[in-house]
């Protein structure tokens, strides 16, 4: 079968030559448009549910809405694992599938399980909601606005309304989260005296101020030629227009919203926050989905962002704050240069060793040819190009060239030899007989190499996630170098290497001098063959005792230009304390040199990828690539610890991404410990706190803030209830209108809803 495959491309020589040409070209074009990505999707499947409940506690949260959706999707198909968290008017629940399962088959398992629990849910939680699925680095930009001119309200309408729908068409992005969003409202604020003075209720307001936005439908007249529809112009567009709307008439006298209740324009309790360079702004972070693509999906939104300008008249927009499009864009850069440098030092080896162009040109030929043909078959089998998918080829490279200069060299002897002879075969017979004689022991090498890379694809976890794509990438490029070596390597070896060795005889110099002191070694060591035994078994021993002394790690630390804080206040903690420590520690991150701009985020946004309270920050910065990075992250790293009381830690993107794949978390190692007593959880927790921190190596070693948080208690008491005829219903009521709000109608204008 060899001998038939290498005897049919040398008599079609010619066409396997250009063949291999338009293979150069065609994959150098199609690889211009490969998806690119920084890692492989290293993720398992994953569904989140979110569910907004307003003003219910975290336990309340917890009781009424997290348990009765967890026991709902428990016991579902493939799930390996379920994570929740529950905060202030906010439950999420995290679940985890087996690796191998569909994600969407999973999405469909979640959504019917979540259908039959959310008619149970108590009636202050909204519909629970399926967060869109998202990639293992699902952030692919922070775009962070600010305006001197416009106020906060109007830079969220801006965002909200003009800035995130256009986003959210472009292919791949899943979601747009909004951080410091204030959304205009038309606020009826009573005031309890003015109330009681005209004996009106509460319900009495909420009523009129419902009726006055309803939208409703006025059908159509029909004329005897033409019918026309009915519309109803809105009677409210502006406070004036709602305090003039009427409660009821008194002894012919209107009894305004005005009269009882100061209605302003304003904005709903925050959630959270948004800091871009040390003053309050608009922070909108774009995710990915899983098969989306972060160059193409990056290039899309800065281009969207262009298009926008005309639009965002007054709003300062920043694209810089996190770009991790710009990591990739340099590690595809490294890597290139990496491959190139090895491909130049190949082709100074073949020189200096063959001594003949045309030998050298045939080896250096069979580089670009499997290279290309590996990528191209990843490519075309729906696989990314990603630092994993380049570390590989550049590992192929050596046995790439060696399958190609084994042929090239055995040729060149057989030709020489034949030169010599006194009956001389035909340089096609030569040829042929050179490449099967060592095309064997060639064939089952290279089956050898890649069966010790088949346990790799037993991997599971994250280190299965990581490594498959190199041990398929040079497997392939080791298969595409044998398939070269067969085809392309003899028929251009027949094309121009006969001439050569007629005319050349003697090995290169280099080779001369190099066999002049290897056989002195050589003949030494085979006459004392128990001394080189006893070098072997002691190279052998200062290795295994060399070994347990190296650390060990997933993967080295990347040299990223975007780096993450997280700051961690006591719970209860306010929003206007947060923001206060996060812009002075953006004042004083400013003045590093080399900090380009900061970005960060406080609290949660809606419907978003943070699920945490107000008391939770986490800054971005971003690095110039021109300055001195370790001393520049030491800066950085001592402004951070100069903050005490707090826990924080600096991270980059990657590497946080990671921490949370594996343990849900930040943390590289997480300790949970269950049970019903709060008390008792924290004294545990300590305890393990100070048991884990005298472990050497351990750093940053902390428990999670548990504690009571200062809360307003309403007890309603029945006797009293009784003598003035208020129920729990009034009291429930009447405390969620007057401090939380509640939500009684929409103003529309054009197309926005507020």
């Amino acid at each position: 079968m060899i001998r038939g495959l290498v005897s049919g491309a040398l008599r079609v020589r010619f066409i396997v030559v250009a063949l291999a040409i338009a293979l150069v070209a065609v994959g150098a074009e199609g690889l211009k448009n490969a998806p690119l990505d920084v890692f492989p999707e290293f993720a398992a499947p994953l569904v989140e549910i979110q569910t907004e409940a307003p003003g219910l506690s975290a336990l309340e949260v917890e009781a009424l809405v997290t348990a009765p959706l967890e026991n709902a999707i428990n016991g579902v198909a493939w799930l390996d694992v379920i994570r929740s968290k529950s905060v202030l008017g906010l439950s999420s629940v995290k679940v985890i599938f087996e690796r191998d399962v569909d994600l969407l088959k999973a999405r469909q398992l979640v959504q019917e399980r979540v259908a039959l629990a959310a008619p149970g849910l108590p009636a202050v939680a909204r519909a629970p909601v399926l967060l869109s699925p998202l990639s293992s680095t699902s952030r692919v930009m922070k775009i962070g606005m600010q305006s001197e001119t416009l106020s906060q309200v109007e830079l969220s309408t801006l965002a909200v309304w003009t800035v995130r729908p256009r986003l959210m068409s472009v292919e791949g992005v899943a979601n747009v989260a909004v951080w410091g969003q204030r959304d205009r409202e038309l606020q009826v604020r009573i005031d309890p005296a003015r109330l009681a003075a005209f004996n009106l209720t509460i319900d009495q307001v909420k009523q009129a101020a419902a009726k006055a936005t309803a939208v409703t439908g006025g059908a159509f007249v029909e004329g005897p030629n033409q019918r026309f529809s009915v519309a109803h112009a809105p009677a409210v567009r502006t406070t004036d227009d709602l305090a003039r709307i009427i409660i009821e008439n008194r002894d012919g006298a209107a009894l305004t919203l005005g009269d009882v209740a100061d209605v302003v324009e304003g904005y709903p309790p925050p959630i959270g926050d948004g800091i871009i360079d040390g003053k309050p702004g608009i922070l909108l972070i774009v995710e990915k989905q899983p098969w989306g693509n972060t160059l193409d999906v990056t290039r899309a939104v800065e281009a969207a962002l262009d298009d926008l300008s005309p639009a965002l008249e007054g709003a300062k927009v920043d694209p810089t704050i996190f770009r991790p499009a710009t990591y990739i864009e340099n590690s595809i850069q490294n890597l290139n240069r990496a491959l190139l440098i090895g491909c130049v030092l190949v082709i100074l080896v073949l020189a200096f060793f063959l001594y003949e162009w045309r030998a050298a040109l045939i080896s250096i030929t069979a580089i670009p040819l499997s290279l290309l043909a590996a990528a191209l078959v990843l490519n075309y089998s729906g696989g990314v190009i990603n630092t994993m998918v380049l570390a590989g080829l550049v590992i192929a490279l050596g046995e790439v060239v060696d399958d190609a200069i084994i042929d090239v060299e055995n040729i060149m002897r057989r030709l020489r030899q034949n030169a010599e002879a006194d009956n001389p075969q035909s340089a096609f017979a030569v040829v042929l007989n050179a490449s099967t004689e060592v095309r064997t022991a060639v064939v089952f090498g290279s089956i050898i190499v890649a069966a010790a890379l088949i346990p790799v694809f037993s991997l599971s976890g994250l280190t299965g996630a990581f490594f498959k794509p190199l041990a398929l990438t040079y497997i392939t490029a080791i298969f595409a170098s044998l398939i070269v070596a067969l085809t392309v390597t003899p028929a251009m070896s027949l094309l121009l290497l006969p001439s050569a060795a007629k005319k050349r005889q003697a090995d290169s110099p280099l080779v001369r001098w190099l066999k002049k002191r290897y056989r002195p070694l050589v003949e030494r060591s085979l006459a004392t063959p128990r001394r080189a035994a006893m070098v072997l078994a002691a190279s052998v021993a200062a290795a295994a005792i060399v070994y347990p002394l190296m650390g060990q790690e997933l993967l080295p630390k990347f040299r990223e230009y975007d780096f993450l804080m997280h700051w961690l206040e006591r719970p209860g903690t306010s929003l206007e304390a947060m923001n206060r420590v996060t812009i002075r520690a953006a004042d004083e991150l400013k003045t590093v040199e080399g900090v380009r701009n900061f970005g960060a985020h406080v609290g949660r946004a809606e419907v978003a990828d943070e699920v945490v309270g107000i008391d939770f920050t986490e800054l971005w910065i971003s690095l110039d690539p021109a300055v001195d990075y370790d001393p520049t992250v030491a800066k950085i790293q001592e402004i951070v610890d100069g903050y005490p009381g707090l826990f924080r830690d600096l991270l980059t993107y990657l590497r946080e991404r990671i921490k949370e794949v594996l343990t849900g978390t930040s943390a590289s190692i997480v300790v949970r410990i269950y049970g019903p007593d709060l008390d008792v959880l924290i004294a545990k927790a300590s305890e393990v706190e100070r048991a884990l921190a005298g472990i050497e190596g351990t750093k940053d070693v902390h428990s999670q803030h548990l504690t009571y948080i200062p809360q307003i208690q309403i007890r309603y008491r029945p006797e009293k209830g009784a003598m003035l005829g208020v129920t729990p219903a009034d009291v429930r009521n009447a405390t969620s209108v007057l401090i939380n709000g509640e939500r009684v109608g929409q103003v529309y204008d054009d197309q926005k809803v507020f």
